[in-house]
């Protein structure tokens, strides 16, 4: 029995509960706070969702929704949502009212039974999640996967048990106002990203430390040796710490990727493309190398064929082959893109502004692409960083700016040759024109299966 989950239940029955957001993460938790007695109050800015709570609101459910849904905050606890900011003036208010403010995640993290293996990161974090899950279950261990993966895991703390892994991706935004860490924590690298939502580049590396912030002495920390932030991370870790990359604890020698010296897997049996997924491969192992045999690792490398929107592979109309990499939300997470194919790439980029410079982006496209197509907001500032990288030195490549993603792939495909690889990595987030990153990249494949 899960004695944390049944005081839980017993201190939250008959409780007014907001939940300040209903998205993804909050939805799961109407009807399980409803089961255990809570008295549910949701809020939400959205006024479009009313229709999809019909069962919430038969349950008991209240609603709030329009400008005014911050309106009111008295209750016994929120649980708020990750895109919320937890210093808004309405929450610092309520806090300093008495009312508990909290996540579906923290609240995870508290009540959980078993061991959490948690991953954050600029880049590499749904991957590098992924193969640990792979690896465990491969292990024939019984894993929970979820967080920012896209998976809520409160609402399947009933059938945890205590022998298990719970393996979880982990935003900044997520991480912010995190006063819980996992037992294994780690960190794929930081670089520049989500300056839109936070207020500097200092707050979002202070979210990230989360992660570990508050292990004991028995917690573990995989960091990334080559990344001078996550490196530095070492100095505050409470616990033991392993790095991989470089010459660290897990590293690459002749063309293997050792662990404490000793032969795990080659870079040959990784069937997905590019030098940052042996990074994902290698955080991986330092997380869960100790617990599983070489063999079983193996297995996933020669089988996982990645992620959806992670260089995805989309198909191949007349000699060009087409990739969707549309998770690629930022300048570091598109270079590694450009970088897995051996040869320079016709590149589809461009989105929403989120403050962050492209100066060093503008030359990577100058080493890696033949031919550039942008789109969205951030258009003009990735062409002025490639006129920047070029300094007149050497003829640029074409350069076009379009402004829907059906126009731009159709002239992609009319201007390609047989033998080009196009890679949709937009380096960019995707709200100036589509909800979120799956989206868009589902309609990147749309088009380009209708080519």
């Amino acid at each position: 029995m899960n004695l944390k989950l049944e005081k839980f239940k017993k201190n939250i029955c008959g409780k007014h509960v907001i939940l300040l957001g209903v998205g993804v993460s909050n939805k799961p938790l109407i009807s399980q706070l409803i089961s255990y007695g809570a008295r549910v109050t949701c809020c939400d800015k959205n006024t479009d969702i009313e229709d999809e709570f019909l069962e919430e609101r038969k349950l008991g459910a209240q609603f709030r929704l329009g400008e005014g849904y911050l309106d009111d905050l008295d209750c016994d606890c929120i649980f708020k949502t990750p895109g919320i900011r937890p210093d808004i003036p309405q929450l610092v208010k309520a806090r300093k009212n008495g009312v508990e403010i909290t996540s579906e995640m923290e609240m995870f993290f508290k009540l959980c039974p078993c061991k959490i293996i948690a991953v954050t990161g600029s880049d590499g974090k749904t991957t590098t999640t992924t193969l640990i899950y792979k690896i465990l279950t491969g292990n024939g261990n019984m894993c929970h996967l979820g967080g920012n993966i896209g998976k809520p895991l409160f609402s399947e703390i009933e059938t945890i048990g205590e022998n298990d892994y719970a393996v979880i991706e982990l935003s900044s935004f997520q991480l912010m106002s995190m006063r819980q860490s996992p037992d294994i924590a780690v960190v794929t690298n930081v670089a520049p990203n989500h300056l839109d939502f936070h207020t500097s580049m200092d707050e979002y590396i202070k979210a990230k430390k989360n992660i570990f912030k508050y292990q004991n002495k028995n917690g573990l920390l995989i960091l990334n040796e080559k990344n001078d932030i996550t490196r530095s991370f070492a100095d505050e870790a409470k616990g033991g710490v392993v790095f991989f990359g470089g010459n660290a604890d897990v590293h690459i020698e002749d063309n293997t990727i050792l662990f404490n010296d000793k032969p795990v897997i080659s870079k040959d049996d990784i069937c997905l493309p590019g030098e940052h997924n042996v990074e994902n491969y290698m955080a991986a192992i330092a997380a869960v190398g100790r617990m599983v045999e070489p063999d079983v690792i193996k297995q996933v490398a020669n089988t996982f064929g990645g992620v959806e929107h992670r260089i995805e592979y989309v198909r191949e109309v007349d000699g060009v082959k087409f990739y969707n990499d549309s998770i690629a939300s930022s300048p570091t997470r598109a270079r590694a893109g450009l970088y897995s194919f051996n040869r320079k790439v016709i590149l589809i980029a461009g989105g929403y502004d989120k403050h962050i410079p492209f100066d060093d982006f503008g030359k990577d496209i100058k080493e890696r692409v033949k031919r550039l197509y942008l789109i969205g907001a951030t258009a003009p500032l990735i062409k002025e960083a490639v006129v920047k990288a070029y300094e007149g030195k050497r003829t640029l490549p074409i350069i076009t700016q379009y402004t829907t993603l059906e126009t731009v792939v159709k002239e992609v495909y009319m201007a390609a040759e047989a033998g080009d690889i196009v890679l949709f990595s937009p380096a960019c987030a995707s709200f100036d024109m589509f909800k979120n990153f799956e989206e868009r990249g589902r309609k990147f494949k749309e088009i380009v299966k209708r080519l």
